[in-house]
């Protein structure tokens, strides 16, 4: 293997560290549900396909027997984080999640707009 190579798959892991840690500070110090969703939905999930892009460069150009399951398991995690996101914010909405919860003492009729006074 080539210090090129070497190089590009280091910049691999490199990257995959970087957007493994936005998503995880973002899933932590975000404020509101569909923040914290987004995240690490996309950033981990670049994170995660760039470890499995270096593992199969890693095995590709080393000249060992290149398994399937770096391939199977980038298949299914690029067809599963989005659908199991997409499954979560449907849930969110139907919770109705994304309004501000009632504050007491405000009526259904009023919902404390201050131009009904």
């Amino acid at each position: 293997m080539s210090w090129l190579v070497a190089i590009a798959l280091v910049l691999l892991l490199a990257s995959s560290c970087f957007f493994i840690l936005v998503g995880s500070l973002g899933l932590v110090k975000l404020s509101e549900f569909f923040k914290r969703l987004h995240a690490p939905t996309k950033a981990s999930t670049l994170g995660v396909g760039c470890v499995l892009l270096a593992s199969v460069g890693y095995h590709w150009f080393s000249d060992t027997d290149p398994q399937p399951r770096e391939l199977l398991i980038t298949a299914f995690l690029f067809i599963t984080a989005p659908i199991s996101a997409h499954l979560m914010a449907k849930a969110a909405l139907s919770l109705h999640m994304a309004e501000p919860p009632r504050q007491p003492g405000m009526d259904a009729e009023n919902d404390g707009d201050a131009g009904s006074l």
